[in-house]
């Protein structure tokens, strides 16, 4: 007969085990960027989020653009930040024709309290 501390234990372990989110249901990013000669163009995806308010955020040398809070399209976030203005009129969020350097773009997403989520750097495709 199993001793009942022992039980106890055991079923503690599986409790806790099952309770402890997995890594698979983690919050993943996908950052994208493009810089040309005279535009810049940022993606900021993530998935497997908690369906709530997000900002995302786009990092490039010392140039900065986090957006407003959004809600989060079920347990997804994108945001784009663009120079181009028609990119910028199709929900784009404003940011200058320079603004990635020197070829690389972090991109977050931050919750409601203001503590990142997800981050990912990257290194952008340059076109001429």
């Amino acid at each position: 007969m199993i001793n009942k501390t022992i039980l106890s234990t055991m079923l503690a372990g599986i409790v806790i085990a099952t309770s402890v989110p997995s890594d698979a249901n983690a919050a993943s990013i996908r950052v994208k960027c493009d810089k040309r000669t005279s535009r810049s163009s940022i993606s900021v995806d993530a998935k497997n989020l908690v369906p709530g308010q997000y900002r995302c955020q786009a990092l490039s040398g010392s140039n900065q653009k986090t957006t407003a809070l959004r809600n989060s399209a079920g347990d997804e976030m994108e945001c784009d930040f663009a120079s181009n203005a028609g990119d910028i009129a199709a929900g784009a969020t404003r940011i200058a024709a320079n603004f990635i350097q020197p070829g690389a773009v972090t991109g977050k997403i931050i919750d409601a309290s203001g503590f990142t989520i997800a981050s990912d750097a990257v290194t952008c495709r340059v076109r001429r």
